[in-house]
């Protein structure tokens, strides 16, 4: 029930956000109160940028849950987020065999 609550019951952000866009805090501070997830993730946010993968993975929320409250705290100007860039300057295809295949030769040497 926590990540239903945390969002409001949205299953959708009001803003596309990849799961690798960089998200950093800009410094303005919401004017609206917002739930404690969202107070959690700006202050995440504060440090470093940080993917959207790996807020959800700090914050024990499904990314979808996350990418809703990163879309809030975008509206109010707290959070902006960067494109993920891909190697050669253009955006990952699924069928680029080349960088799926070093992902799976890394899987392999952890296992």
């Amino acid at each position: 029930m926590r990540p239903y609550t945390a969002c409001g019951g949205r299953t959708r952000p009001g803003v596309a956000l990849d799961l690798l866009s960089r998200m950093t805090a800009t410094g303005v501070r919401p004017r609206v109160p917002l739930g404690a997830e969202h107070t959690l993730a700006l202050r995440l946010c504060a440090g470093a940028a940080v993917t959207v993968a790996e807020l959800a993975g700090q914050l024990r929320l499904p990314a979808a849950v996350v990418k809703v409250l990163l879309s809030d705290l975008m509206e109010h100007g707290a959070v902006m987020a960067q494109s993920p860039r891909f190697p050669g300057g253009g955006s990952f295809a699924a069928d680029d065999q080349s960088l799926l295949l070093a992902v799976l030769d890394g899987l392999r040497r952890r296992l």
